[in-house]
């Protein structure tokens, strides 16, 4: 027995604790605004005439503190917890560890402040101010050096799957954030973006669609790809499927942004382009989902008495059913029907609440 402990790697655990608590935190938190302004939409005197508690001023708030404050702990704790695991080998490096925590919650407390007071770059997803996005971009990029760290310094030859989405969607997010935030400061909280026009719109797209492919998708597919088969207790279902997987999603997904700009000035043959990568990306979004779901043959008994296995299964669910409806929307004739609707945010709700939520709740359970 003292053998096996001896053997068995110090994992850095407590950046995984902290991350956790902090998605339990910023996930009522996130919901909370959302469902407040949710009801100032049928009563708008919730704003207490009061400018930073206005519908405009919380809604960034609340998309940015579900996605990047609720949904970025979750990313940071489980893929901090996954290339541990996987590799059986610690963090590369405990210092980088606790800047991206402390970072990141740096981050988040800015934009707590920031948005309320209608400081706000005006890019959806983006709406932080250039010194928030520096700093951001200094905790993701310390992110990537202590993640590929790890996968280099791993005690075993292989990197599993889950790693590669993992991995994919932190070089990818550095990608589009530098991109998109590049700015002309005009002062400490004001700056105009680099790009003009519908340059500028095709570049928030770019960014605004990955956010939700790269950061919603990815990432979270990391997650999948760990946590079902391991509650499970069962192999993933097809190890070919989910390179296959892996390969159409990262190399199609990062196409699919113009078809947020349908009927603008943007060229028509862009619009077509978005809209047909859009609706190919329904292929390797229903292999992820079958691949998840699928990896419960021969355990669905589970689903009677595991919470966990059906937090993710639900999860996988919702996962398969926002990405049959976001091609659908992105055809231009449906387009033309859905936009400035409530389906829009249906659909956002969909992913971000069935998918992104579900899973991270039952990963983190």
């Amino acid at each position: 027995m003292s053998e096996i402990s001896q053997a068995q790697p110090d994992y850095n655990y407590k950046v995984v604790r902290q991350f956790t608590i902090m998605t339990i935190v910023w996930g009522i938190i996130g919901m909370g605004l959302g469902v407040f302004i949710a009801a100032q939409l049928f009563a708008p005197a919730l704003n207490f005439d009061t400018p930073w508690l206005t519908f405009s001023r919380l809604r960034p708030l609340h998309t940015n503190a579900v996605i990047f404050a609720f949904g970025g702990c979750a990313l940071f704790a489980t893929s901090y917890y996954i290339v541990q695991r996987t590799s059986q080998v610690r963090l590369f490096s405990d210092k980088l560890a606790a800047f991206t925590f402390w970072g990141w919650q740096a981050v988040i407390v800015l934009a707590v402040i920031t948005l309320p007071l209608g400081l706000t770059s005006t890019k959806e997803y983006a709406e932080l101010e250039w010194p928030i996005d520096i700093l951001i971009a200094l905790v993701w990029i310390a992110y990537i050096i202590n993640f590929f760290g790890t996968l280099v310094i791993r005690k075993v030859s292989h990197i599993y799957v889950a790693n590669w989405f993992l991995g994919a969607f932190m070089l990818t997010v550095a990608v589009l954030h530098i991109g998109n935030s590049m700015a002309v400061p005009i002062s400490l909280t004001k700056s105009y973006s680099l790009y003009a026009g519908a340059v500028d719109a095709m570049m928030q797209w770019w960014y605004g669609h990955n956010a939700v492919g790269f950061f919603l998708t990815a990432g979270f597919l990391g997650m999948m790809y760990y946590f079902v088969p391991k509650q499970a207790g069962r192999p993933v279902y097809s190890y070919r499927l989910s390179i296959v997987h892996f390969w159409a999603l990262i190399s199609l997904y990062i196409w699919a942004g113009p078809h947020h700009l349908h009927y603008t000035a943007l060229p028509d043959w862009t619009q077509s382009l978005g809209m047909v990568m859009s609706i190919i990306l329904f292929v390797p979004s229903w292999g992820g989902m079958i691949n998840g779901i699928m990896t419960l043959s021969g355990a669905w008994h589970k689903l009677r008495t595991d919470p966990v296995l059906r937090f993710l299964i639900v999860s996988l669910s919702f996962y398969g059913m926002s990405t049959f409806e976001g091609p659908m929307m992105a055809i231009k004739t449906v387009n033309a029907l859905s936009h400035y609707t409530d389906w829009t945010i249906g659909h956002v709700h969909s992913g971000a609440l069935g998918w992104v939520a579900m899973v991270s709740i039952g990963s983190i359970y």
